[in-house]
């Protein structure tokens, strides 16, 4: 018997289970004499005894014993288990002091070997050992069991390490997922690294002496197979991995052997062509000797390694736990690379490919990472045909892994097949692994690109380079043309987002994509003769291949989806960066001009190519260079000004102007002089147009092409105010009265009123930019307030223009502005000046256009559509609901920060379950961002929303009481009123204020009027308890409880006895209630209530109830007819929520706390109504305060 050492309780993470191991003597653990019930004894005396015995046994040798200081003190480690734990790096010596033990004494050092692999196990209990002898023990099957011993706690298993019986004893309490093997953290990782390493020195140093004695390896495949058979998992996961590692320490040796044999057999051939006649043959026979020899240990080396295979692969490569696949897989893997005469077969590689189908991402990852070893070698190709044919289309399909590492390691295999293997992947798995470049996860993308670039791009240079005889070829020509047709091909079928292409590529072919130097002379018609000149499409798709290049290299980034925050780049990647900036800058203002002037006329091309100085460093730039080249760049620019009208191409040229003056106006003083010349001679246009077309009375005379020309200056100024602060213009006086004579008097053009709409918003806004940076006088401001309630008004009439498309922009404006002049994050002195918040009839115009623009159903067309108008009229679907989403964003964000009331929150609620596919997203942030600002208001919005609904209901029945189970209305405010229920998620403490709250507005809404009606006929809205009692799952158990006293003080008229009052109040009743003893309980409290309350005495199952005068309860006061009970709690209560005690101490209980929160009138007694309550209700339902 073997206990553990006193020292490895002292390690790090061990926990003490309260029970000490005995070391019995070394007599009796050398005859097998330590019988279990001996053991049964020793555990329940609980004895603890030191080792002195192991001790003893132990050799005095240096390099068993190292020294290592803890706490001031030298601890010598004696076991194995200590040495390896501890990390002493002279492994190789530990293992030699362990075999000279062996030579002395094989059983004592097999025991501590054992022992060792028990103790990496994490189990702190103890081993004993018998000999095993046939004649006595021919029941030892039977014995080969896990037994609990209940009377002592202890958990015992007997198995067979030949020509042992092991007995291996532990606590039943040993923590299943605490052993060495998987804590975390450093130092158990380097355990982990010792441990297999120790495996593979050990049969390292043993393979010239004990190896192959027929007993040390017996042992402990024995005793690792037993192990690994084990239902604890500690045992499993560690035999486990010893057991593979030693297969592959095995594999190793007898690789080795086999070069040795190999070689022994060439000097055999050589020395028998040496021998002649006259010589001896002693030096051939010394060789068969030898060769005889390594035949054997290979036969030996083979029979250990079928025993390992079978005994433990087959059985645990399969097991529950993943981590004890993924370790069979691995060594597996690693057996086929280093000896694939052996296990490169069909029979071994299925275990790999049935593994590929594994629900743990770990075990598919190992899966691939082995065949990659594999697949990397070409000398073993012809052996992996039948598994390519068997597994290919699982490998394939991988790449659309959930597991983003499994996808990336897939592509990355089956990249090494397609450049290894000919034809192992067919064109259509070439096509579809090609369309991962486009994918939103960056590393597989970049593995996607490699792959297109060495399967698609590389090749087609090898195919041009055989066919072309010309010495002045390019190679980028070709790679740049097979680019270009693969997007070409890709943007028919699915994608066009080259920028994603390009940073797909990035890493692979930088001097390809950096080349801007050929492409821009692609362009231009300045390569080489022989090349064929680029269509209008290969045009297309350069440029853009160069804008997405310069933003790469500029911004060192990946595209917006693809990348998460910017990290921090390293003095290396500053380095490359800057150098790319320099060049793109000094490369393209030479260029870009020369660009801008061929593709003038094509919009597209002209944005594209507009959008490249933005990532100029004009610092990086020589002053020469600039100073020679920057004037016919803004000339170029100002020409394209005047002959395009699009948006997109005058915004970019606004954008082009502010990067090059900088954001604080420290640029090129050329480009501001340029820029304000440009502007001068807009606005002049403009006011000599409107001088010219304008009259006072009749508006604006123009014929058509007086109208286009004001068009096309309002939307030149309009893009250049966008980007550029012209408040010294003055253009805000002219626009407004262009926009105020087309609310007064006739109509104008919407072409006009559009950007003019646009203009006067941006001169706005960059005033009130000014008045926040404090840089305007207080007369500036007082105009600029003046300003803004008339552009509001402005807006406000727009709202119900005859065009939609002008509707809806002022409608976007009109919202951004009033969060933008709300109160929110202006300073207190401007507040006054600025503040404008919506009135009562502006939020009405706002909600009446939310509902008419978003949730209004449109008309259909009844009509047979050709496939391109089905195709057309489907992209006008999804951009009309692009806008309608856009639309109600913007109105709900004024809900959400308080511009307009929240209670404006309960129309867009309405309309939850019929447009949740469209815009449900949009109304749950909504209900949840108005949750967080306050949970009271926001469960009243929710409570109006179904009360609402309700009416609308009740009235289009007449205001009938009774109720059809199938009425569909009815049902649908149900379902409506369960998935409000479901928003409040799991967390009830956290929601049990504004669950409470709904309750007790839905209840008062139920019974409202009950005074007036004296008992004739039934509240109209009773039946709005049915749709109330989907919110009851969300409160807890003791506020069900008060709920329902609250709802008992409406039950008592006599007009609620009737039979068909019963089935509204009773399906909420027990929604409530859990049994009837709660009920009896409640019942029995609230009779005793003090006799100026309205009491209910009446029983629901009994059918019986008080008489109580109507007159009565009409005459009482409000605050006492329905009285807010409902929020009164006690502090100390029969009933505690576990693990919620702390937050009672939280809140004041008794009058102080209520008259502080609701204001109770003088007159209202609440001394009893507490003492009284504060037996049956243990904590706040609706009186707590909310959650910061």
């Amino acid at each position: 018997m073997i206990a553990e050492p006193n020292s490895v309780a002292n390690l790090p993470n061990h926990k003490e289970n309260g029970i000490h191991e005995e070391v019995v003597s070394e007599s009796t653990v050398q005859n097998g004499s330590c019988l279990r019930n001996g053991n049964v004894k020793t555990f329940r005396g609980k004895r603890k005894i030191r080792e002195q015995c192991e001790n003893r046994r132990r050799h005095p040798s240096d390099g068993r014993r190292p020294n290592q200081l803890q706490n001031g003190e030298v601890v010598e480690a004696v076991t194995l288990f200590e040495v390896v734990i501890m990390g002493k790096s002279a492994m190789q010596s530990v293992v030699d002091d362990w075999i000279e033990a062996y030579k002395n004494d094989r059983d004592v050092a097999l025991l501590d070997l054992i022992n060792f692999f028990i103790q990496c196990s994490g189990c702190r209990g103890m081993v004993t050992a018998e000999m095993f002898q046939s004649s006595q023990n021919c029941d030892v099957m039977q014995k080969m069991t896990e037994t609990f011993d209940e009377a002592t706690g202890l958990q015992y298993k007997k198995f067979m390490a030949y020509p042992w019986i092991l007995t291996v004893t532990w606590p039943v309490d040993m923590d299943d997922k605490d052993y060495p093997l998987v804590k975390a953290g450093p130092y158990w990782k380097k355990f982990r690294t010792n441990f297999c390493d120790f495996t593979s020195v050990l049969v390292q140093q043993c393979q010239f002496s004990i190896l192959y004695d027929n007993y040390l390896m017996d042992t402990i495949i024995s005793l690792l197979s037993g192990l690994a058979e084990s239902m604890v998992r500690a045992f499993r996961h560690t035999s486990t991995l010893a057991a593979m590692k030693l297969l592959t320490a095995l594999v190793n040796l007898i690789v080795s052997i086999d070069v040795s044999k190999h070689n022994l057999e060439r000097l055999y051939e050589v020395e028998k062509s040496r021998t002649t006649g006259k010589r001896t043959n002693t030096r051939l026979d010394q060789l068969e000797k030898k060769k005889k020899e390594y035949e054997q240990k290979h036969l030996d080396i083979e029979n250990m390694m079928n025993a390992i295979f079978k005994g433990t692969f087959l059985q645990r490569y399969r097991d529950i736990i993943p981590e004890i696949r993924a370790i069979c897989i691995e060594e597996i893997a690693c057996w086929m690379t280093t000896y694939p005469d052996r296990f490169l077969t069909d029979s071994y590689l299925k275990y790999i490919g049935w593994m590929l189908y594994d629900k743990q991402p770990d075990v598919r990852l190992k899966c691939l990472q082995g065949l990659q070893g594999i697949f990397g070698q070409k000398a073993l190709g012809c052996k992996m045909d039948l598994f390519t044919c068997r597994f290919k289309d699982r490998l394939v399909s991988m790449t659309l892994d959930r597991d983003h590492e499994v996808a990336v390691q897939a592509m990355k295999l089956l990249m090494l097949m397609s450049q290894n293997y000919e034809d192992a992947l067919s064109s259509e798995d070439c096509e579809t692994l090609y369309q991962f470049v486009y994918a939103t996860h960056r590393p597989l993308a970049v593995a996607a690109g490699e792959f297109l670039y060495n399967s698609l791009i590389v090749q087609e240079i090898e195919i041009e380079a055989f066919s072309k005889s010309n010495a002045k070829w390019e190679p980028n020509s070709s790679q740049l043309r097979a680019l270009i047709d693969f997007f070409l091909e890709s943007e028919v079928k699915l994608h066009s987002h080259v920028t994603y292409l390009v940073d797909s590529l990035w890493d692979w072919a930088p001097s390809l994509l950096k080349d801007w130097e050929y492409m821009t002379a692609l362009l231009l018609g300045n390569a080489d003769s022989h090349e064929q000149a680029l269509t209008d499409a290969h045009e297309r798709v350069l440029i853009e291949i160069i804008l997405a290049t310069v933003r790469e290299a500029a911004e060192f980034h990946p595209p917006v989806g693809r990348g998460g925050t910017r990290r921090i780049l390293s003095s290396r990647e500053k380095k490359i960066q800057v150098e790319d900036c320099t060049r793109i800058t000094e490369h393209f203002i030479v260029v870009l001009p020369q660009l801008l002037a061929k593709y003038s006329v094509d919009t597209e091309k002209v944005t594209n190519l507009l959008h490249i100085p933005q990532y100029f460093d004009l610092e990086l730039c020589s002053a020469e260079l600039l100073d020679k080249h920057l004037d016919t760049f803004l000339s170029e620019i100002k020409a394209v000004v005047s002959k395009h009208s699009y948006t997109d191409v005058l915004n970019a040229c606004a954008r082009v102007y502010a990067t090059l003056c900088g954001e604080d106006g420290s640029g090129h003083k050329k480009v501001s002089l340029a820029r304000d010349e440009l502007v001068d001679e807009l606005v002049h246009s403009l006011n000599q147009c409107l001088d010219t077309f304008w009259d006072e009375g009749g508006g604006l005379r123009a014929e058509k092409e007086g109208i286009h020309h004001i068009c096309l200056m309002l939307r030149r100024i309009t893009a250049f105010h966008h980007a550029h602060d012209l408040t010294r213009w003055n253009l805000y006086e002219p626009l407004a009265k262009l926009l105020g004579f087309e609310v007064e008097q006739n109509p104008l053009p919407v072409q006009i009123l559009w950007p003019a709409l646009q203009c006067a918003y941006s001169a706005l806004l960059w005033q009130l930019s000014s008045a926040l940076e404090n840089t305007s006088s207080k007369e500036s401001i007082l105009a600029l307030r003046t300003h803004l309630k008339q552009y509001c008004h402005i807006c406000t009439c727009y709202l119900s223009h005859r065009s939609r498309k002008l509707r809806e922009k002022a409608f976007m404006i009109l919202c951004d502005l009033l969060m933008i002049i709300s109160h929110q994050g202006l300073s207190d002195g401007l507040i006054e000046c600025v503040e404008y918040l919506p009135s009562s009839s502006l939020q009405s115009k706002l909600l009446f256009f939310v509902e008419d623009h978003v949730f209004a159903e449109e008309p259909r067309e009844f009509r047979v559509l050709t496939g391109e108008e089905v195709k057309k009229m489907e992209e006008q679907k999804l951009d009309a609901l692009q806008q309608k989403r856009c639309l109600l964003a913007a109105y709900c964000k004024l809900i959400v920060h308080n511009v307009v009331e929240m209670t404006a929150a309960a129309e867009i609620y309405k309309h939850y379950m019929r447009t949740y596919n469209d815009f449900g997203d949009i109304i749950k942030e909504t209900l949840s961002r108005t949750r967080q600002n306050d949970k009271i208001q926001s469960a009243k919005t929710l409570i109006l929303c179904l009360q609402q609904l309700f009416q609308k209901h009740a009235r289009s029945q007449d205001n009938s009481n009774s109720i059809n189970s199938i009425d569909s209305s009815f049902n649908n405010i149900k379902e409506l009123a369960r998935r409000f229920a479901l928003t409040f998620g799991w967390d009830q403490v956290k929601s049990r204020e504004s669950v409470a709250m709904i309750h007790k507005d839905g209840i008062e809404f139920a019974f409202q009027g009950i005074g007036a009606l004296e008992g004739k006929s039934l509240p109209p809205n009773l039946n709005f308890l049915l749709i109330l009692s989907e919110f009851s799952n969300k409160l807890l158990k003791p506020d069900k409880r008060l709920v329902y006293s609250y709802l008992l003080r409406y039950t008592s008229e006599p007009a609620l006895c009737k039979e068909e009052f019963v089935y509204s109040l009773e399906w909420y009743r027990t929604s409530l209630l859990a049994s009837d003893e709660d009920e009896s309980s409640i019942i029995s409290s609230i009779s005793e209530w003090p006799s100026d309350r309205t009491p209910c005495k009446k029983n629901l199952s009994e059918g019986s109830c008080t008489k109580t005068s109507h007159t009565e309860m009409a005459n009482t006061p409000s605050h006492a007819h329905c009285p807010s009970d409902l929020p009164f709690l006690a502090q100390n209560s029969r009933k505690r929520l576990k693990s919620h005690d702390s937050c009672h101490q939280e809140y004041p209980s008794g009058p102080e706390r209520l008259k502080r929160k609701y204001s109770i009138p003088d007159g209202v007694k609440v001394e009893n109504t507490v003492e009284v309550l504060a037996e049956e209700a243990d904590i706040d339902v609706v009186g707590a305060d909310q959650e910061t």
